[in-house]
């Protein structure tokens, strides 16, 4: 299967979504994009399980980098037939950087 990009500017127009932010603990505790839900890379092929089958999920990290691979790696998972992965560009940093609201702590919300 295939995955996609988006702008984090695309991203942030977007009404409702389901995110997984890859970053490690530390960096999602610090600040995250509200509703997503942190699976570390470190941990994917361990804790994939973890993430809800849904039609799209949007991937997110600090830059750009680790959601790439983890969209790669999910998106050639069998259990996750039926569902489409997008890198979220940018990651984090440039969500922040264009003004968009941040949650602290280890809730998704």
């Amino acid at each position: 299967m295939a995955w996609t990009e988006i702008s984090v500017t695309d991203f942030a127009l977007l009404q409702s979504s389901y995110v997984v932010d890859v970053r490690e603990v530390d960096e999602y505790v610090d600040g995250h994009v509200p509703g997503a839900v942190n699976v570390p890379l470190s941990e994917l092929a361990e804790k994939f399980s973890s993430i809800a089958k849904h039609e799209t999920v949007y991937v997110v990290c600090q830059l750009g980098g680790r959601s790439a691979r983890a969209c790669e790696f999910l998106s050639n998972m069998p259990e996750f037939d039926g569902s489409h992965f997008v890198n979220v560009v940018g990651g984090t940093a440039a969500w922040i950087l264009e003004g968009n609201e941040v949650m602290t702590g280890d809730n998704p919300s």
